[in-house]
């Protein structure tokens, strides 16, 4: 029984057990010692019955007959009533009776008071550590209401009652996670309001200038077509900001399940560059793709192409006119990865751990197009796969970016 496997109460059982043993011990002893003094107040008596009657001058035979005698007559009896001795006599008529009965009360008196003690002082360890258990689980209890998960309840033994506390200890540590995810969470949407609040003022304040402009010279149509043409510009950063951020709080947040199917590399790679080809030539830069074209990848085509996108998107942003990004990939045993080269700027030392930061934006690169959100999104897409994403980087040589997925065996 379960029971039974708490140490307390086993270590009580185990006492409980102890004192019964003693108990028999005790009594057993008790009634040895009893016979024992009984036989010593008989012999005592009889000698004391056998001096009187060698005083007076009873012959030894006639004594030696009355004391082995076992038959009682009636003129015996009479005698016994005469002289005031019978079963109904007092203590003091009796006095080796009387001393035995004296010694024997006191006997039982003491060994009693013993066992009584020793019974009382079990009980009362048993039921001390019993309390000063449901003390400590109490005081640790309060702190979880209190919202004080640092201590813990006793956990080291086994039984119904520790059975209890484990789990009283799960659904303090479930609480303790909920608190956490929804500190997390206020502490994420204050977080991402502030960071929109942020990158939004910029835009918000060049669209009401650009409209007052437009208000004080509404006749000079130059004017007017500039300024409208910044104000389409404005409008499509807060567009791909508020897209931009709207993703990454879905993908951080989990309402994202990404529909994994096989596809061939080469088509989750065109997929990604399909609208930005035409960029890159306008910039005058080369997109150029090579690979096993029947090498395949387990993800999440829109996702996956939108991630590879991004990447190839900051390589136009820090490539200059003539210059070439290459994607490649390559299948190992355990392993496929995507690589997205170019020969631009580079990342300077002391902004390569940062640039997977939401709105990071390097000193290096203030003048180039963006607004700090497509690495982030990129790593959300490609970790949220179950995959790994990777820099390197030399300065004003170039940089390239890893994807990585492992592979089914």
């Amino acid at each position: 029984m379960s029971i039974f496997r708490d140490k307390q109460i086993k270590h009580f059982l185990i006492f409980v057990a102890i004192y019964n043993i003693l108990l028999v011990g005790i009594a057993s002893w008790f009634y040895q010692n009893q016979i024992a003094e009984t036989k010593s107040m008989f012999v005592e008596h009889d000698t004391a019955i056998i001096s009187s009657l060698l005083e007076q001058g009873v012959s030894n035979e006639v004594i030696a007959t009355a004391i082995f005698n076992t038959e009682v007559s009636t003129n015996g009896t009479e005698l016994l009533k005469f002289l005031g001795i019978g079963e109904n006599s007092i203590g003091n008529s009796l006095p080796y009776f009387s001393q035995f009965h004296h010694y024997s009360l006191i006997k039982i008196c003491f060994i009693g008071i013993v066992l009584i003690f020793v019974l009382l002082l079990g009980i009362f360890v048993f039921l001390w550590s019993r309390n000063q258990l449901f003390q400590q689980a109490g005081k640790v209890i309060n702190n979880y209401i209190q919202n004080d998960y640092s201590y813990h309840l006793p956990q080291n033994s086994e039984g119904e009652i520790f059975r209890v506390f484990a789990s009283v200890e799960q659904l303090a540590t479930m609480l303790q996670s909920q608190k956490e995810t929804e500190h997390r969470t206020k502490e994420f949407l204050k977080n991402t309001i502030s960071d929109i609040s942020h990158q939004l003022k910029t835009p918000l304040a060049a669209l009401a200038m650009y409209q007052e402009i437009i208000e004080a010279e509404p006749d000079n149509v130059e004017t007017v077509k500039e300024f409208s043409t910044k104000i389409g510009a404005a409008l499509k950063r807060m567009e791909q900001l508020i897209l931009s951020m709207l993703k990454i709080t879905r993908l951080d947040t989990g309402n994202i399940v990404f529909e994994k199917t096989l596809y061939p590399v080469k088509e989750v790679v065109e997929n990604a560059i399909n609208e930005l080809t035409t960029r890159a030539t306008h910039e005058e830069k080369q997109i150029i793709i090579y690979g096993e074209p029947n090498q395949m990848l387990i993800c999440d085509m829109d996702w996956t192409s939108e991630a590879i996108g991004n990447l190839v998107k900051n390589a136009l942003d820090h490539t200059e006119p003539g210059k070439t990004i290459h994607i490649t990939w390559e299948k190992s045993p355990t392993m496929l990865r995507i690589f997205v080269s170019d020969n631009g700027n580079g990342i300077a030392p002391e902004d390569i751990h940062h640039i997977f930061k939401r709105f990071y934006r390097s000193k290096h690169s203030l003048d180039t197009p963006g607004i700090g959100l497509g690495l982030p999104l990129a790593k959300s897409i490609i970790e949220g796969q179950g995959g790994l994403i990777s820099v390197q980087s030399d300065l004003y040589r170039g940089t390239t970016f890893t994807i990585s997925f492992l592979t089914k065996s």
